[in-house]
């Protein structure tokens, strides 16, 4: 019995993290020093994102003969994750005018240090809504995939598979078997590299505690707590309600991606198993198609985790501030954050640049109050990579059944945990609407 349990790499990552912990918080000066396993995990995991990201998108859109299904499911997504996204940002405003976290912090942001946040300060500042069109445009097709930027090969993607999709049937085809093939090389590279998870795991946990301590996040464990409360808020009746309406329970998905949800928690980072992810979602009855396309769509534009942090966090340092906000400002920070949340990946750190991005166009808060931030990010990043992992997730079967492409009794059947494990596709079986949720789904 316990020999099994150890042979599943949940469990063995969840050990992985306990014991990084332990390590960061008796030697400290040693758990710092194993930030390399953390970081060769999450590289080599992005080594291979660009090339399945594009084969399995190439693959998907080179199936469909009709292509404008193909647009259809893009719009649908995008849609969907405006609407979602939009409610993940009020909620966080919501919560932090509601609880006023931050109130009688008391910064004065004059003694902080700026040097602390220049960097992300300067990031931010060359994120301008034209630069990241622009960026979206890979200066040659293989600069995409060396620089790993997910919309870029996203892009590529879309137009080798619509040019695939037009050739005749004599040579798309062996093309379509040739890509299909090609991305299976790289699922399985994923496979491989998926098992050194809980030495990443390790690494990254021992980091984090050694490097920061408890004691960083003891000072502001008030808006770490308001932060972690309002995302399981935001998974449990916000995703829940989604998830009831498309015939499944929030609970049992949470539970069938545990084992991703717990590699992010040690890396921090959702794109580690981004791969992973897609094919759980086609094993639960999603169509390649709309997988192909949602899941790494919703990397760049469905960052729920994310644009709850960049409220909430935002409400903190004018409460800590002692900065008043008029209600303009307040929509103000509602509309530059939807813009601003758009693009940044999973990757650890990208919510605080983002957070850095927003703060600008309200110069009645200090920017250098985001240097107080500094200590508890990699707490928070963690609970962004989570939400947004799960969000993303649910947007894929939800998007599905809107599209007819759900097969729900493989939904079922895969939540119930009889069915094939991730990697095995879609089962054969009719695809129909599904009927109208029961309790205790």
């Amino acid at each position: 019995m316990i020999r099994r349990a150890l042979s599943l790499l949940y469990v063995q990552v969840l050990i992985a993290i306990v014991l990084g912990i332990a390590v960061g918080v008796i030697w400290p000066e040693t758990g710092a020093a194993m930030r390399p396993l953390g970081d060769g995990f999450v590289k080599l995991i992005r080594m291979v994102i660009a090339p399945v990201v594009f084969f399995t998108i190439v693959h998907g859109i080179a199936s469909v003969r009709d292509a404008r299904s193909v647009g259809r499911v893009g719009v649908k997504a995008l849609l969907y994750f405006e609407v979602v996204s939009t409610f993940a940002l009020i909620i966080g405003l919501g919560v932090a005018k509601i609880f006023r976290t931050g109130e009688g912090f008391n910064i004065d942001a004059s003694q902080m240090n700026a040097s602390a946040i220049q960097g992300f300060a300067q990031r931010a500042a060359n994120d301008s809504v034209t630069a990241h069109l622009l960026g979206i445009i890979p200066d040659t097709f293989v600069s995409a995939f060396a620089g790993g930027d997910l919309l870029q090969v996203l892009l590529l993607a879309v137009l080798t598979g619509f040019a695939i999709n037009a050739l005749p049937d004599k040579l798309r085809e062996p093309i379509s078997h040739a890509i299909d093939a090609a991305g299976a090389v790289f699922f399985g590279i994923v496979s491989i590299v998926v098992k050194a998870a809980p030495v990443g795991a390790f690494g990254a946990m021992a980091f984090t505690i050694g490097a920061y301590g408890f004691g960083s996040l003891a000072r502001l464990a008030e808006l770490v707590a308001t932060f972690y409360l309002t995302s399981i808020f935001f998974v449990v009746v916000v995703l829940g309600l989604i998830a009831r309406f498309c015939g499944f329970s929030i609970f049992r998905f949470v539970n069938y991606i545990r084992e991703e949800l717990l590699i992010v928690l040690g890396t921090s980072s959702s794109e580690s198993v981004l791969a992973q992810l897609m094919r759980k979602m086609e094993a639960l009855g999603a169509s390649p198609k709309v997988v192909g396309i949602t899941v790494p769509l919703g990397y760049s534009f469905n960052l729920d985790g994310t644009n709850i942090y960049m409220t909430l966090s935002t409400m903190f340092l004018a409460y800590a501030t002692n900065t008043h906000l008029t209600w303009g400002q307040e929509l103000t920070i509602l509309l530059v954050a939807m813009l601003t949340s758009k693009g940044a990946s999973g990757v650890t750190g990208a919510g605080f640049i983002t957070l850095a991005a927003t703060l600008s166009v309200i110069p009645d808060i200090p920017l250098a109050s985001l240097a107080v931030l500094i200590g508890i990010d990699k707490f928070m990043s963690e609970c962004r990579a989570l939400t947004n992992l799960v969000g993303n997730g649910v947007a894929c079967i939800a998007i599905s059944r809107w599209e007819n492409e759900l097969n729900p009794a493989q939904l079922r059947m895969a939540l119930a945990g009889t069915p094939p494990v991730a990697g095995a596709g879609p089962q054969p079986g009719p695809v129909v609407p599904l009927p109208e949720p029961r309790a205790g789904n």
